[in-house]
């Protein structure tokens, strides 16, 4: 009895001076990434009080945001600058940091292999590093989407050839990102932060440090809890796109309007939640997400068959958008091959410079591959490389969209001239229907 107190009180002992400093904000933190989840952690670290530093390898980053410019639209200059001037927070391209910080949020990189298998490769360089400089009453806490799993069997022990323990010495949770880049309702401050601790106490200190700057804590039981959350959050959304994409294959070919089905359906109040179709999925979340999920389900002997197939469908909406190119272009006597076309869009969503795994990107080498002389036009993206080749965003004006043979919607910012567009453009196949306000012949849906 005695030992069981004895060990009840140290475990509760634990942590101590780490609460204490986050009580009085006197924690300094690290953000390791500083790109759409990283630096907006970062910037509200920074706005609570606490002392933030962001580590990231690319220099131009780390330059850009040292000097007080955002490198996101999420994070403005204008907040950024005050931050950094009062230098409550700074960048780094040294991992050697992490020995001065008492909590690390780690948000790198989770992307696929070409076999559409998990790459961790990012996660496991990252606690590399922090292993080599980790220290007693340290935080780590790991914001990467990744499997179910990963923060027990993977980082977990490469924490522990440190010698040190978990929940006594040092403390790991998972909180999964839900940044949604580009909106500005839901950002990192109002986003509900789900937590799961290595054990209780490690928990209870990663909520008690992100409820000085996140509205809304949710414990959880446990890491894989939290880990599971996120795969099921975006294979909710993957499933349900895919449902919107084959239904809009459907009505295609039965010759009914998807965008009146949706709006009508969406009336119901209840059992209903409309997704929308479009030239397939982007970013860096929902295309891949499910495929960690996938994998790990055959790993423990389970196939995942509506998933899969709900990935299959999506990829084939590029392919299908130029199909409705070709075949509008056909309708009109005209060719794909030669035929000049301007993507109006090339981001993965409206109204963000973000161009990870972009659909959009797809259907512009796919129309290229097929012969046609391709131009784009996007607000947020001044250039970009397509199969080797710089090309750069004409201006979306009447003159420019007078000598197009065709307009194809693939992204719909805000900041488009839409009546523009429906008036001086011979052809538009718009793929997000932002042109559900005008009508002629010459405005083909998806």
């Amino acid at each position: 009895m005695q030992i069981a107190e004895t060990m009840t009180l140290q475990i509760h002992q634990a942590g101590r001076a780490l609460e204490y400093k986050i009580g009085n904000r006197s924690a300094r933190l690290g953000v390791i990434g500083l790109g759409y989840v990283g630096l907006p952690l970062a910037t509200e670290m920074a706005r609570a009080g606490f002392h933030a530093t962001g580590i990231d390898l690319d220099s131009r980053k780390v330059d850009s945001i040292n000097a007080g410019f955002s490198h996101i639209p999420d994070v403005t200059s204008e907040t950024l600058f005050p931050l950094v001037a009062a230098e409550r927070l700074t960048a780094t391209q040294s991992l050697a940091a992490v020995e001065n910080l008492d909590a690390l949020s780690v948000c790198v990189p989770t992307p696929l292999r070409k076999t559409k298998d998990p790459d961790l490769s990012y996660v496991i360089a990252a606690f590399e590093a922090i292993r080599n400089h980790l220290r007693p009453e340290q935080l780590i806490i790991l914001e990467s989407t990744t499997y179910p799993g990963t923060t027990r069997e993977l980082v977990l022990p490469i924490l522990e050839r440190s010698g040190m323990e978990v929940g006594k010495d040092f403390f790991l949770a998972y909180s999964p990102e839900r940044v949604d880049p580009g909106n500005k309702k839901y950002t990192t401050r109002n986003i509900p932060k789900v937590i799961g601790g290595m054990t209780r106490r490690c928990t209870e200190l990663a909520a008690l440090l992100y409820q000085n700057f996140v509205e809304t804590i949710v414990p959880v039981a446990s890491p894989e809890t939290a880990e599971m959350v996120k795969l099921l959050e975006n294979t909710f959304r993957s499933v349900n796109i895919a449902l919107a994409n084959e239904m809009a294959l459907v009505c295609h070919k039965l010759g009914i309007n998807i965008w009146d089905v949706i709006e009508a359906a969406k009336t119901k109040p209840f059992g209903f939640m409309p997704f929308y179709p479009g030239p397939g999925l982007g970013g860096h979340c929902i295309p891949v997400d499910p495929y960690y999920l996938t994998w790990k389900a055959r790993m423990n002997g389970v196939e995942p068959r509506l998933i899969e197939l709900a990935g299959h469908i999506n990829s084939e909406m590029p392919a299908f958008t130029i199909r409705r190119v070709t075949d509008a272009l056909n309708e009109r006597q005209k060719s794909l091959k030669g035929s000049r076309v301007l993507a109006v869009g090339v981001t993965y969503k409206r109204d963000s410079n973000d161009l990870r795994e972009s659909s959009a990107l797809d259907v512009v080498r796919g129309l290229r591959v097929k012969g046609a002389l391709v131009y784009y036009t996007d607000p947020y993206v001044p250039s970009l490389e397509i199969d080797g080749s710089r090309i750069e965003s004409v201006k979306l004006a009447p003159k420019t969209v007078e000598s197009m043979d065709c307009l194809v919607v693939l992204t719909d910012h805000s900041d488009f001239d839409y009546k523009m567009i429906a008036d001086h453009s011979s052809l538009v196949v718009d793929t997000r229907n932002a042109l559900k306000s005008f009508s002629g012949p010459h405005i083909v849906t998806l």
